[in-house]
């Protein structure tokens, strides 16, 4: 049986991959809005109590609105914000991080899509946490990088033709006070904050978010082939995951023209005395950190191949 989308904030640059991963499916139509009735509110509403699933692709406050309009109890929604990821009542969009969130997912009226940094990190600390092989209580700090696409229309334009034409490289998140930081503490179950130390780099899309660990002087395992093999494991069915086991890579690079996908691929790489390790995680910020992961969730809710649509 066909059901229904709407796709709230298809615009936007999220917005438009999701209705590309959907273009062609016959399991789904799409509901839209005319331009001239974007911002009515009595179509909006309208719109978001007909459909059968619904995609929020919208800044936190408009979020809430769209979920505050949407009385029908058999619309089931995605929010792709940040509104509603650390909230109890919604599940939290990520299948693969922990055991039976697949079905949670599949059960769910309410679905917070995860963030982009967030995936890398949870994908990695998560499990091993879960696992008692590295401590929930321990101070870890998170080094990221990110294609600029993450920042919305603002930042593309700048990097693209505004001001920031001739950035190379940007931190931010300079107060310590990010947004996605609630996000990893909470669903790793850390018992403190991690040290995030996000930046933006002149690549459309892509990211590599990694974890240095002193395993040495850590309480829980001291063996990165322990890691590694507990992340295999528990890895192991999913389609979209890939923990690599093959030797060190001389290196990991986002591309500037770097194609999309909807792969989360993790790495556990150790000093030659395995006293350090890093723990890194690729994947596209649009794809398995955005629209790709959207996508997915409404596979599993849908009870669809969940990598229908999908790009790997």
């Amino acid at each position: 049986m066909t059901k229904s989308i709407f796709i709230d904030g298809a615009s936007g640059t999220t917005g438009l991959e999701i209705a590309d991963r959907l273009a062609g499916r016959a399991e789904f139509t799409l509901i839209t809005l005319d331009d001239d009735k974007r911002k009515d509110p009595a179509a909006k509403r309208e719109a978001l109590n007909d459909a059968d699933f619904v995609i929020l692709c919208l800044p936190d406050d408009a979020a809430k609105e769209a979920v505050a309009m949407t009385t029908s109890s058999h619309t089931r929604i995605i929010d792709a914000s940040t509104a509603h990821r650390v909230n109890p009542n919604w599940a939290y969009g990520f299948p693969e991080y922990r055991t039976g969130q697949h079905d949670r997912i599949a059960n769910a009226r309410l679905v917070s899509n995860p963030g982009c940094y967030p995936t890398g990190f949870l994908g990695l600390v998560a499990p091993l946490v879960a696992a008692g092989l590295i401590p929930a209580d321990w101070p870890y700090s998170v080094n990221a990088v990110s294609g600029y696409s993450g920042g919305g229309k603002a930042l593309i334009e700048r990097f693209e033709g505004g001001d920031g034409a001739d950035i190379g490289f940007r931190t931010y998140g300079l107060d310590l006070n990010h947004k996605h930081v609630a996000e990893m503490q909470q669903h790793a179950g850390l018992g403190l904050a991690p040290i995030f130390s996000p930046a933006v780099v002149r690549a459309f899309r892509g990211m590599v978010v990694e974890i240095p660990l002193p395993i040495s002087v850590m309480p829980g395992s001291d063996d990165p082939d322990e890691m590694r093999a507990a992340l295999s494991q528990h890895y192991a069915k999913s389609p979209v995951v890939k923990v690599h086991q093959d030797a060190p890579p001389a290196e990991l690079l986002i591309r500037a023209d770097q194609a999309p996908s909807d792969r989360l691929d993790l790495y556990v790489l150790s000093s030659p005395d395995g006293a350090q390790v890093r723990l890194l995680a690729l994947l596209d910020n649009l794809g398995k950190g955005a629209s790709g992961a959207a996508v997915q969730n409404l596979n599993i809710m849908a009870g669809l191949d969940e990598t229908a649509g999908l790009r790997f």
